[in-house]
């Protein structure tokens, strides 16, 4: 099953497999959400990062420079 087949009693039921039991007014709500979050992680799945190092090999700041005054 897909997110994008979610109706409200499937949400409450994943959510209650979850341990997340669900009020019966969040059923439909959830559903939603879980629908936007389907569709944005969809779009994620399509990008082509081929040529994109990892992100362990980029640096937030650069490293210190050590100056020496010896001469």
């Amino acid at each position: 099953m897909s997110t994008a087949d979610l109706t409200p009693p499937e949400a409450a039921l994943w959510a209650a497999r979850a341990g997340l039991p669900l009020p019966a007014d969040r059923h439909a709500a959830v559903a939603a959400v879980a629908q936007h979050i389907h569709s944005v992680v969809a779009v994620l799945r399509e990008l082509d990062f081929g040529d994109t190092p990892p992100a362990p090999t980029y640096r937030a700041e650069p490293e210190p420079e050590h100056h020496d005054a010896a001469v």
